[in-house]
């Protein structure tokens, strides 16, 4: 179990090591060798779970869709934003997720080992038609469509201000586009119950770390 336990974590050390090389430097730019200086370990270590940087950034994109901090609400479309929000409070925090939008938004790599937009547009969708099912959306809201908007828009958002040069503060910037968004999606009653305060990401990840570590 011991030398499990260790594996399992050489492994995520290397793939931290790879994330920041690859969210710094690009991916065609990223070399074994800087890598393994990142990581502090040995070449062979590293071949024993990745044979090369391109199983790297696959296992750095495969860790990308994760929903830490999410808990369940009363209303589904709380838990879309909160999605979003905690994402964006997130990815400036955690190179693997700065990563794996670098590697998204490469032509090369995204060439290689495609995206993981897909599965955040289907984990949007699914929400959405839950929150339609459940009376929250206007009639004329399509939940696929609204997705797959949504997820370009905020990727959009994310890219503008990390281009900038004194970058807004990217939680706020994605609370902005949901007051921009919710009001022609959302039905009255429920949009007013909404929470799409950029404080509410860290509040809602410090509760959930706390719950882990308790």
């Amino acid at each position: 179990m011991a030398r499990q336990q260790r594996a399992i974590r050489t492994r995520r050390i290397f793939l931290e090591a790879a994330a920041e090389v690859f969210d710094e430097h690009g991916y065609d730019a990223a070399t074994i060798a800087s890598i393994l200086e990142r990581a502090g370990l040995t070449r062979g270590a590293l071949y024993f779970h990745f044979t090369s940087k391109e199983e790297l950034a696959r296992g750095v994109l495969e860790e990308a869709v994760t929903a830490e901090g999410l808990t369940p609400q009363a209303f589904k479309l709380q838990e879309w934003v909160d999605i979003a929000l905690l994402l964006a409070y997130r990815l400036p925090r955690e190179p693997m997720l700065s990563a794996s939008i670098r590697l998204s938004v490469d032509p090369r790599a995204r060439s290689l080992f495609g995206t993981r937009w897909p599965d955040w547009i289907d984990m949007g969708t699914e929400i959405l038609t839950e929150a339609k099912a459940r009376g929250e959306l206007l009639p004329h809201v399509d939940p696929e469509s609204t997705s797959r908007l949504f997820v370009g828009a905020w990727t959009g958002v994310q890219l503008v201000a990390e281009s900038m040069a004194e970058p807004p503060d990217l939680v706020c910037e994605i609370s902005a586009l949901f007051e921009l968004i919710l009001p022609n999606n959302a039905v009255p009653g429920v949009l007013s119950r909404l929470d799409t305060s950029p404080h509410r990401a860290e509040r809602l990840l410090k509760d959930s770390r706390g719950a882990v570590a308790s």
